[in-house]
């Protein structure tokens, strides 16, 4: 399984509608084949900031997901109220301790 950690910007003043938007948006993303839940932190520091936690069985499948008709209506919720582009990174299994 792997995490796909997106780190967003959202305009100020927006973070109250990004906020509705992205519970509506959550369960469709979680409603996508191989994908093993989200979830959605407000950066304390800077409110405008989020970061975005998700659980896929692979790279592969996070990538299946953006050419469905799910990732199409996700955007539609999420996307007005970027300021900016996201940053999206993979990360691995956590590390043996």
């Amino acid at each position: 399984m792997i995490l796909e950690h997106v780190w967003i910007q959202v305009r100020a003043g927006d973070e109250a509608a990004y906020e509705a938007s992205i519970r509506e948006a959550l369960p469709i993303i979680e409603s996508a084949p191989l994908c093993y839940g989200a979830e959605v932190r407000r950066q304390i520091e800077d409110p405008t900031r989020y970061l975005i936690l998700i659980r896929w069985a692979s790279v592969a499948d996070h990538m299946a997901f953006r050419e469905t008709d799910l990732y199409v209506q996700w955007r539609a919720l999420t996307v007005p109220f970027y300021d900016g582009p996201p940053a999206v990174t993979h990360f691995s299994e956590p590390l043996p301790r």
